[in-house]
């Protein structure tokens, strides 16, 4: 099943990819696309690396992502490697570049991208220009994927498909009340650490 996994910083996202990917047959791959450019970032990598350790080969790759897709993968995240696009000055390839991607999503795959057109409009016009192309990239990686869940305070809110999770190994598992409904899923624990 391909699944896209959006919500805001820090609201769960990667954690709930990883649950997701439990469905899927081994070998799991994890498609990272950061590159770390400060210590924050570098910490940050290296707790995601943590989090999957001995359960997924991971490959890192931060612009040609659509030749690096694998059956059973964890892509993580849409945004990061849009920003690699802007950075590396191919936002003129950024059509042929998502069209490339869309064309090889394996049948199962989680996407994980932000969402960041929620709040305010960016003063400076490249940020606007992000936040745009972003937008457009979401809307067409959903309409490409079987299911869409927003992460929500930690929560997941379905909002495409249905979400039929087996039991996990008991610290991941979902109490689910309603696996079908598209106005949102009740569960029983939130996605986000909380100090």
């Amino acid at each position: 099943m391909r699944s896209l996994i959006t919500g805001g910083v820090k609201s769960g996202k990667s954690k709930f990819a990883l649950r997701l990917a439990e469905e899927f047959s081994e070998p799991r791959y994890f498609l990272a696309t950061a590159e770390a450019f400060d210590d924050e970032m570098k910490a940050r990598i290296a707790g995601h690396r943590k989090e999957r350790a001995g359960r997924f080969t991971t490959i890192e790759e931060p612009l040609e992502i659509a030749q690096k897709l694998k059956e059973n993968m964890i892509l993580d995240c849409l945004p990061l490697w849009l920003n690699n696009m802007f950075h590396y000055g191919r936002e003129a390839v950024l059509n042929e570049a998502v069209d490339s991607l869309i064309g090889n999503l394996p049948e199962n795959i989680v996407l994980v991208t932000n969402e960041i057109g929620m709040g305010f409009i960016p003063a400076d016009p490249v940020s606007r220009r992000y936040g745009d192309a972003l937008g457009r990239l979401n809307a067409r990686i959903a309409a490409a994927c079987d299911r869409v869940l927003l992460m929500v305070a930690g929560h997941p809110v379905l909002v495409k498909g249905s979400l039929n999770i087996p039991p996990g190994d008991g610290k991941n598992d979902l109490t689910l009340r309603d696996s079908e409904s598209t106005a949102g899923i009740n569960v029983g624990r939130s996605w986000v650490d909380i100090p």
